[in-house]
């Protein structure tokens, strides 16, 4: 594991930019960039869009390790290349931003008011890839939709479960067991999600650490316990479907949780504006989110 990268993420200041949509949530993300779907007219054209919008937020003159601690990468933009680096060495040797590898597969159907991860029976090897790669950690999402006490110990054990096998890599995970802004019982699933975290991180060993992505709390500073374990490197707080602006009072009021945004990091940015008006949108939307991060 690179220790630079280590203690950039642990302690510098700054947040995650969440650049990892994926095959169902790429035309979306495409369509609020003003790029409507007759652009492309198959997957691997359409991950060619959408991968020079991503090298237009990376290259622009905004996107640094200043205020930017990491970025999540979906596979496919691992695989390709910034001015013909790879994507993730581009951003640890040119920008000083440490790369992350969403692993995930998706969603499972809703089951105990959760939806748990997919299968990813290709996770080894796609691990020892990001290794090869130089990538510093991995993200994977799953879904708590309702205060079911089975359904929510299901997400956090699969969590962990192949959380540790990602550390058996040398890579760090980022747990993500996001819990949805419109549920019916959030603050009710926030509790059991907590319980249940802490725990997995009380049985993990003194050399285990690992990241939480976590929706942003109905209580403020609810995840304290979480921010202070010894076994969690950082917490990070998802967008969720908030706003940037209601995302980052939130955030603002959860001390020492950081921002890894996507959508609400890319809200304002479009295909048609010229490079001095993207980067100066970009540039004010990283300045909020860092401002929202650091307290």
């Amino acid at each position: 594991m690179n220790q630079q990268q280590l203690e950039k993420v642990k302690s510098a200041p700054g947040f995650i930019a969440a650049l990892d949509q994926s095959g169902g949530s790429t035309p979306k993300a495409l369509a609020l960039y003003g790029i409507d779907e007759s652009a492309f007219s198959n997957d691997e054209e359409m991950y060619t869009v959408m991968h020079e919008m991503r090298t237009r937020i990376i290259k622009s003159p905004s996107f640094n390790g200043d205020r930017i601690l990491g970025a999540i990468l979906f596979e496919n933009t691992m695989d390709r290349t910034i001015d013909g680096q790879e994507t993730s060495h581009y951003l640890w040797d040119v920008k000083h931003v440490v790369p992350f590898l969403k692993v995930d597969k998706g969603l499972a159907d809703d089951a105990d008011g959760v939806q748990l991860m997919k299968p990813m029976p290709d996770l080894d090897a796609l691990c020892e890839r990001a290794v090869g790669k130089g990538v510093f950690g991995t993200k994977m999402r799953s879904v708590i939709k309702l205060a079911d006490a089975s359904g929510v110990q299901a997400i956090v054990d699969q969590q962990f479960e192949v959380g540790t096998q990602i550390l058996g890599h040398g890579l760090v995970p980022i747990i993500e067991p996001e819990v949805d802004i419109n549920s019916p019982a959030k603050a009710e699933a926030e509790a059991l999600l907590k319980t249940e975290i802490l725990r997995q991180l009380d049985a993990l060993g003194d050399d285990q650490s690992v990241m939480l992505k976590l929706t942003l709390p109905e209580a403020d500073n609810f995840y304290s316990e979480l921010v202070d374990h010894p076994n969690v490197l950082r917490v990070v707080a998802l967008s969720g479907g908030y706003s940037r602006e209601e995302a980052n009072a939130r955030l603002a009021r959860n001390h020492g949780v950081v921002a890894s945004f996507s959508r609400a990091l890319t809200e304002g940015l479009s295909a048609q504006q010229s490079d001095a008006d993207f980067d100066a949108a970009l540039d004010a939307s990283v300045g909020s989110i860092f401002a929202a991060s650091n307290t």
